[in-house]
């Protein structure tokens, strides 16, 4: 449609990558989470999603780096000729990271409850109710958002309600 777009989970990729944070997480939870010097994501959420404690300490380090990232990359964008046409930043974790003052506008995408469950055992998410616990509920977060897209039909019906949200902030009918 044509946006830019960035994974914030991508950037969290990689920066589990950089030294500075492999050795950060290695000194907190000892070498079980980056056998051969590559950082286990899976290690990682065991210690993580053990203990309210541990989680905070892991988004204290990662959430400045990736907001840090994200401001990065959208300066890059803008300087772009011509710009995209918007910049879209996927962030699961957006109102609880504190991150979505970077952004002009927000989006809630939102689902009935076992299409969400379905989806994410499909994916392979372990713990998926420990950590839905830890998230803002799908109603608090369509409360902050700017906008809310209902995803629990087909990828084309997802798809032609997110060009109406694209419309209407680029100020043209979708």
């Amino acid at each position: 449609m044509g946006a830019a777009t960035l994974s914030t989970d991508a950037v969290v990729h990689a920066l589990y990558a950089e030294p500075e944070v492999r050795d950060a997480v290695v000194a907190r939870w000892g070498p079980d989470v980056a056998p051969d010097g590559v950082v286990d994501r899976a290690a990682i959420a065991r210690h993580a999603f053990g203990s309210p404690g541990e989680r905070a300490w892991l988004e204290g380090l990662l959430w400045p780096l990736v907001g840090e990232r994200v401001a990065a990359w959208r300066a890059a964008e803008e300087a772009r000729t011509p710009p995209p046409r918007a910049l879209v930043v996927e962030t699961p974790l957006l109102f609880e990271a504190g991150l979505d003052g970077l952004y002009d506008a927000t989006v809630a995408v939102v689902a009935d409850e076992p299409v969400r469950a379905r989806r994410a055992a499909e994916r392979g998410h372990a713990a998926v109710d420990e950590r839905a616990a830890r998230q803002l509920t799908q109603d608090e977060k369509a409360r902050r958002a700017t906008f809310v897209v209902a995803n629990s039909g087909t990828v084309e019906e997802l798809e032609r309600r997110l060009a109406d949200v694209l419309g209407t902030l680029s100020g043209q009918c979708p």
